[in-house]
């Protein structure tokens, strides 16, 4: 077994739900995943450091990225070749999955990345390729909407 061949095992399930908390949807984080590898992979000789640490930013940029480019995308009437059935990483509330949908894209990956990866604000805007003030605006607007979102959840249970 090779280096990546050993981290590939290593990692994958770490960065799959890493991908699942940035995509919210199986299907994504597991595309998002594949990619990811793919990329780290093909530069392994030229990775110096932690490769799990550059992995992870690859796939904070991938997925920004495709949230960029999703507005370009067009649907087909021709569905994919074959289905792959997707690795779910955990169990998550519905309500959460659903206070998770209303962040905007930028503010559900700083939360991830806060409470995936427990990074500090500076390591955020690192990895998102922002300023510090950008990534600590994120993090407070989507604490700030998954307040309101627990709160309302909180009303309704009563």
């Amino acid at each position: 077994m090779t280096g990546h061949d050993e981290f590939v095992a290593a990692e994958q399930q770490r960065l799959l739900g890493l991908a699942h908390a940035l995509t919210g949807d199986p299907h994504d984080a597991w595309d998002l995943t594949q990619e990811t590898l793919a990329r780290v992979i093909e530069r392994w000789s030229r990775i110096h450091g932690d490769p799990g640490a550059y992995a992870r930013t690859v796939m904070v940029r991938l997925n920004v990225d495709r949230i960029r480019h999703r507005g370009r995308e067009r649907p087909t009437s021709e569905p994919p070749d074959r289905a792959v059935a997707p690795v779910l990483v955990g169990e998550v509330d519905a309500w959460l999955v659903a206070a998770l949908r209303t962040l905007s894209p930028h503010q559900r990956t700083a939360l991830a990345l806060r409470h995936v990866e427990d990074l500090d604000t500076r390591q955020i805007a690192d990895r998102m390729g922002c300023s510090e003030g950008t990534a600590r605006s994120h993090l407070s607007r989507g604490t700030a909407r998954l307040k309101d979102h627990a709160h309302g959840r909180e009303q309704e249970l009563r």
